[in-house]
């Protein structure tokens, strides 16, 4: 496909529009006492830890449920205020916002893909200045990496799956994507992708 036939950009949020998701688990765990990899272990080793994980991202049990069960297999005393002590060391990565940014100025649709709860956890202001469509999986019963989400983000960007880049840091969910005939970028780093998405768009970006 050449450089002019994307019309459309897809985002992950948390490590790709932030810092890594890995590195403010691994900050938490090293408050709480434990192991630096304790929470990248469960999620990847634990297949109910994975469970309650997705059971949160479509909104299948609330916070505090998963908080309880998530903080048991930590073998945390106290599991209150879980969710945000471990996304508490994510912080936006400017150069990424800046990219999707002028992306949309250069013409292309944007949208944001995230796996995730609950909106309250993010800036609805920023999203709604670089971003078309806005899909959290909590509140459309689907994640990440089932098929409709990704055809569901295409019709709401107004584009064919196969006109779609989409970016994440997980590697299934690039596959997922791919599946459904987008072009993925597995985010690793800022400068990287950023280069990437210049490349494919022919839109100038800085990185």
């Amino acid at each position: 496909m050449n450089e002019r036939a994307y019309r459309a950009a897809l985002f992950d949020f948390g490590g790709v529009l932030t810092t890594p998701v890995w590195d403010s688990f691994a900050e938490f765990c090293r408050r709480e006492g434990l192991e630096p990899d304790a929470v990248k272990r469960l999620f990847r080793e634990d297949p109910e830890a994975l469970a309650l994980l997705r059971r949160l991202e479509v909104g299948e049990i609330s916070e505090n449920e998963f908080e309880a069960a998530f903080g048991e297999r930590l073998g945390l005393e106290s599991p209150e205020r879980l969710i945000d002590s471990l996304f508490e060391g994510m912080k936006p990565l400017d150069s990424m916002v800046a990219a999707v940014r002028d992306l949309r100025l250069g013409g292309l649709r944007t949208g944001l893909v995230s796996n995730s709860w609950s909106t309250g956890h993010y800036d609805r202001d920023l999203l709604g200045t670089i971003f078309d469509a806005v899909l959290i999986s909590g509140e459309l019963g689907m994640h990440k990496p089932e098929p409709e989400i990704y055809e569901l983000a295409a019709e709401r960007v107004g584009a064919e799956p196969h006109t779609c880049l989409f970016v994440d840091d997980l590697r299934e969910n690039c596959e997922g994507a791919e599946a459904v005939g987008m072009r993925a970028i597995r985010h690793r780093d800022a400068p990287t992708t950023i280069a990437k998405l210049s490349e494919l768009t022919g839109v100038t970006l800085e990185t």
